[in-house]
């Protein structure tokens, strides 16, 4: 199968998703995209890499590399509160295998039908495998929610449970390890696998939230980018961390830490006015995760985690790539 037949059979579709016929001139199949973004809006660009051996193991099933790979992208626009509309997809692949490419494909489209994100073009080369998505969303001028903007006295906010999903990897890297809660277990690899990015939430938080960024590289670590690029500190409470009863159950010794330095989680991390907590709280009435205030914003620099009222020291276990 040649690169042609390859993009025909698994990365065409036949027709563009419902609402966006007008947004999109030109598609899949020529020298580039052309697009159409609404009038009045302003463009949100975000791209990210999944390689094999460090984002995701060969044996991983490739439906969750194909949802990965476009999950960590939402995630990013989600974090600028915007809505996502187009991707383009480079895929380096080191052999035409077809089971793994209707895996992957399936794995992609079926999380961009739920958001109605359309797949516009890429590439496809002979290569370490490899998966580069660049997405484009949209926003209205001034509704965007940056990294900076925190101020002092604004609640520090998290989405889901944190930790979760690096407790996943460490599982499938350990199959043999017994557990004794397979249900548990399960929900742990799928957090990993399939993280869920949090999208609509996020849009719902334009005008409530003064500062946002996703969590992928470990709460702790993630916070302290927002804290700097807003030029504040944070007070942080480890009693007030979401942890599930998975995360618990399994790792009772290394929750703290899973939950602070693990990544992977695409939750959302966010600051909230006092004023608007009562809004906050009304709007993630609806949302199908749960949010939770876990410290505030305060003058000076760099974030101070206390338990049970006693400074706590954050393990220096942050995964970097150089």
């Amino acid at each position: 199968m040649d690169e042609r037949a390859l993009i025909r059979r698994y990365f065409s579709r036949s027709a563009p998703l419902a609402g966006e016929r007008s947004a999109i001139i030109v598609g899949i199949g020529d020298d580039g995209a052309v697009l159409r973004p609404e009038p009045g809006y302003d463009l949100v660009v975000a791209i990210d890499t999944l390689v094999e051996g460090t984002h995701f193991l060969r044996d991983m099933p490739s439906a969750a590399v194909g949802h990965r790979c476009l999950a960590v992208n939402l995630s990013d626009v989600a974090a600028m509160a915007a809505e996502p509309r187009w991707a383009v997809l480079a895929l380096a692949i080191p052999e035409v295998d077809e089971a793994w490419l209707s895996g992957f494909a399936d794995g992609l489209f079926a999380l961009a039908d739920r958001y109605n994100v359309a797949l516009v073009g890429g590439d496809t080369v002979r290569g370490p495998l490899a998966a580069t998505v660049t997405i484009h969303g949209q926003a209205r001028p001034g509704q965007v929610v940056q990294r900076r903007g925190a101020q002092p006295g604004d609640g520090v906010w998290v989405t889901g449970s944190p930790g979760d999903a690096v407790a996943g990897r460490l599982l499938l890297m350990d199959p043999d390890k017994k557990t004794g809660h397979d249900e548990l277990r399960q929900e742990l690899i799928r957090r990993f696998l399939f993280p869920e990015p949090r999208v609509l939430e996020g849009q719902q938080l334009s005008g409530l939230a003064t500062a946002m960024l996703d969590v992928s590289d470990g709460l702790h670590d993630d916070l302290g980018k927002l804290l700097a690029a807003s030029n504040v500190g944070a007070e942080m409470d480890i009693g007030c961390l979401p942890l599930s009863t998975a995360l618990q159950t399994l790792c009772p010794r290394d929750a703290i830490e899973h939950a602070l330095t693990g990544g992977d989680d695409y939750e959302l991390c966010f600051t909230v006015p006092a004023a608007a907590e009562s809004s906050l709280l009304k709007a993630a009435e609806s949302w199908p995760v749960s949010v939770t205030r876990i410290g505030t914003i305060i003058a000076g620099e760099g974030a101070r985690w206390s338990l049970d009222g006693r400074p706590y020291r954050v393990p220096d276990s942050l995964w970097q790539h150089f």
